[in-house]
């Protein structure tokens, strides 16, 4: 990334995780957040999820191939983030926080 004479980033994180979320809903028409975690509940291992819902909290499904797009932009867009515990992105804030739901039967 190209830095300005101040020596900060010309495109801040920031920017880019609103221009991912922007994206995301361009990619998934009707997604309001998005899961992200380890945790496949069809998996033995750490396997990355995504679960996709509407702003009235309905699960939507897209292919697979979109959800696994989607998934591994948010885990670049947010590097620093403990991908351990699921987080949730919201869309319209482009905010990130850990979700509180756990997998059944996965004992994390």
């Amino acid at each position: 990334m190209h830095a300005m004479p101040s020596g900060t980033p010309a495109c801040p994180d920031t920017d880019r995780q609103h221009r991912l979320a922007v994206q995301l809903v361009d990619m998934i028409p009707g997604a309001a957040t998005v899961r992200v975690g380890l945790d496949d509940p069809k998996q033995t291992w750490p396997h990355l999820h995504a679960i996709v819902k509407s702003e009235a909290g309905r699960v939507l499904k897209p292919n697979r191939t979109t959800t696994r797009i989607a998934a591994r932009w948010i885990l670049r867009a947010w590097p620093e983030t403990d991908w351990t515990r699921p987080h949730v992105l919201d869309l319209a804030t482009a905010t990130l926080a850990r979700s509180a739901l756990i997998a059944t039967g996965r004992g994390r």
